[in-house]
């Protein structure tokens, strides 16, 4: 099978595609013939080498890129009863030192880590919910804000960004979503109740304009960090989404990073708000796995809306 490695860091141009035997499935783990899989801002940071240069990931020879997938299962091992061949499913591979990721043919996940797939939903879509989702309903958990509180959402037009959005307002939270001017009118389509231009000369103070005394919490899915924090209330909360970028816990804030888990169940939940269409999957574009360093050059140039999908 094929799958996207990379033995040394660098550039988008350091990825290969390279022929693997299938792997197969242990106990308690089930093989997916994988029908896509989302590029992700984690799978660029780990071919360019921070996450080894911040101490995240051991040396390996042949290191393995992708964490989503959207496919079908074709193998179980031993001890698997939720799954079966043949499920349509969506998953979440979260280990960083792996030799294969998701970017691949066929990839072998623990059932934990698995979900079905929602129904009706094409799997290139499907395929950016897991990290995404998962990582926005981790945060807003960190956060523990109670109905009626108030959040705000840096990066609210981004793919995590968005589902921060549609969950937030799911669970009863009011939200205000920084973007940028021509995002606003998605990002309250998604369900935000104020906008903030990311252009706002002063963006704690047009927050506050809109939410007195600051916002209750905070999720920075734009990675701006102290800007953001200055827009929470004293003794809010607020929960940076990249490792080592969550600032100083100023004024009795509640400062945490949230460091996504795979969560099979946790999953299903989502899945099934987007079956339901609660939950808005967004494709910036699709791509076969054989143009995965084309995928990476189009995320480092940013300005993206949603996930660039591979299909094996």
């Amino acid at each position: 099978m094929r799958a996207v490695v990379t033995r040394t860091f660098g550039g988008p141009g350091v990825l290969e595609i390279v022929d693997v035997p299938v792997p197969a499935p242990g106990p308690g783990q089930v093989r997916i013939r994988v029908q896509a899989a989302a590029v992700n801002p984690v799978d660029t940071a780990t071919r360019a080498g921070l996450l080894a240069q911040a101490g995240l990931m051991a040396p390996r020879d042949t290191l393995g890129i992708g964490w989503d997938a959207a496919g079908v299962i074709d193998a179980t091992g031993p001890g698997v009863t939720a799954f079966t061949t043949g499920d349509a499913v969506i998953a979440l591979s979260d280990r960083l030192d792996v030799p294969l990721g998701t970017h691949a043919d066929h990839v072998v996940l623990d059932a934990s880590a698995v979900a079905p797939a929602p129904a009706g939903v094409p799997a290139t879509h499907a395929a950016t919910l897991p990290l995404n989702g998962l990582t926005a309903a981790q945060a807003l958990d960190l956060l523990d804000l109670p109905r009626g509180a108030t959040l705000l959402v840096t990066g609210a037009a981004g793919a995590l960004g968005g589902y921060t959005v549609e969950l937030a307002a799911h669970r009863g939270l009011r939200v205000a979503a920084v973007a940028g001017t021509a995002d606003e009118r998605l990002v309250r389509d998604l369900g935000a109740e104020w906008f903030v231009p990311r252009t706002s000369a002063d963006l704690p103070a047009a927050v506050r304009a809109l939410v007195p005394g600051g916002a209750d919490g905070a999720v920075d899915a734009a990675v701006i960090g102290p800007r953001a924090l200055e827009a929470v209330r004293n003794r809010g909360a607020f929960v940076a989404v990249a490792g080592g970028a969550a600032p100083a816990p100023l004024r009795g804030i509640r400062v945490a990073n949230v460091w996504i888990t795979a969560d099979g169940t946790q999953l299903a939940e989502l899945s099934a708000l987007a079956a339901a269409g609660r939950l808005t999957p967004r494709v910036a574009g699709v791509l076969p796995l054989t143009e995965a360093a084309v995928a990476h050059r189009r995320l480092d140039e940013g300005g993206l809306r949603g996930r660039l999908v591979l299909t094996p």
